[in-house]
């Protein structure tokens, strides 16, 4: 018996120990992101002025699919614990010019459809409706501007449960929809920016899995029109742009019609493991998102550049407001710097 209760006793001593290691990292992590915060306070987010389309007067000539955006990796998950990924809410992400988004989205334990990082109970930010009401609202007040969403549907829910969160926050007329007879992963069939924004279609919509654009048009089918390179990275270097989603063409050359036809996803966030768990690194994140240097924006985007000759559409990161996203922005699209 003696025995018995000391092996539980050990037991015990070592799930407390973990624990309380566990504890200590997220407090330490916690009060050092606090830090961070508050040195960065007095720097202030500059707003994007209202020029041409989505800043810049080149972008209403250019095909939607030839433009690079900056891209905010989890957007919605905002704060300083290990599963926030950015720094500043929505609104103030779109007004620095942010253009591209990106969020997970789970069912909550209520039945709705929520803001999720992982598993609603690890995190859980908020009603995709409230999301959608929040870009809708930015939409109306900044009518030379393109937004696109990508949704990742992280329980593999049947689509049309989008849809009510969609005409719930009134945002439908301003989706982008196809024409039908357009090839879906053609990138010449895609229209101007310019061209969008006259038709007051400014919100272009994706989904990672179960899309059927023949029941919900407007929320487009990711992997249809790009593929993304690995995420969950651990390298600083980013050493490598292999094609990692979709499944169906991880085989396929980089000269492919398939790979060369789509645009493409580079992700551009720098992870870190802890005890076993794998959590964003915010401590590197200004070099990460450096233009030059060792692991930058530019670094990785030229890489992938080579090998599939052209630049990626979105560049997605975490803490957009560290580093030099912007300029890599302008870098990427050709524009001097």
């Amino acid at each position: 018996m003696r025995i018995r209760n000391r092996k539980v006793n050990v037991r015990l001593v070592i799930n407390y120990s973990i624990l309380t290691i566990l504890f200590i990292y997220i407090f330490i992590h916690s009060m050092l992101a606090i830090v961070d915060q508050l040195t960065r306070a007095t720097t202030h987010l500059e707003v994007q002025a209202q020029i041409g389309c989505n800043g810049r007067q080149e972008f209403c000539t250019r095909k939607y699919s030839n433009i690079t955006h900056i891209a905010t990796h989890d957007a919605p998950f905002i704060g300083v614990l290990p599963m926030e990924n950015q720094n500043v809410d929505i609104t103030t992400q779109l007004d620095a010019g942010i253009r591209f988004l990106q969020a997970q989205t789970h069912r909550n334990a209520f039945g709705k459809l929520s803001l999720c990082h992982t598993s609603c109970l690890m995190k859980d930010a908020g009603l995709v409706k409230d999301y959608f009401k929040i870009i809708k609202y930015w939409l109306d007040k900044h009518p030379q501007e393109v937004i696109t969403i990508l949704l990742t549907n992280g329980d593999h829910l049947n689509v049309t449960e989008f849809e009510k969160p969609f005409q719930q926050s009134g945002i439908v007329p301003y989706a982008y929809v196809p024409h039908a007879d357009a090839n879906q992963w053609t990138l010449d069939s895609w229209p101007t920016l310019g061209q969008l924004i006259a038709n007051n279609t400014r919100l272009v919509a994706f989904v990672d899995y179960n899309a059927n654009q023949s029941k919900i048009p407007y929320l487009l089918n990711e992997f249809s029109y790009f593929w993304e390179t690995p995420y969950n990275t651990l390298d600083p270097a980013f050493a490598q742009c292999m094609l990692d989603r979709p499944a169906s063409l991880k085989a396929k050359p980089a000269s492919d019609p398939a790979v060369r036809q789509r645009m493409y996803i580079m992700n551009h966030f720098l992870d870190t493991k802890v005890l076993g768990m794998v959590v964003p690194n915010r401590r590197d994140a200004k070099q990460t998102n450096a233009w030059r240097g060792r692991g930058s924006i530019g670094e990785h985007a030229e890489r992938c550049g080579g090998m599939y000759g052209k630049a990626p559409a979105a560049v997605l990161v975490d803490y957009f407001d560290r580093g030099q996203v912007f300029k890599a922005q302008n870098g990427l699209n050709g524009f001097a710097l």
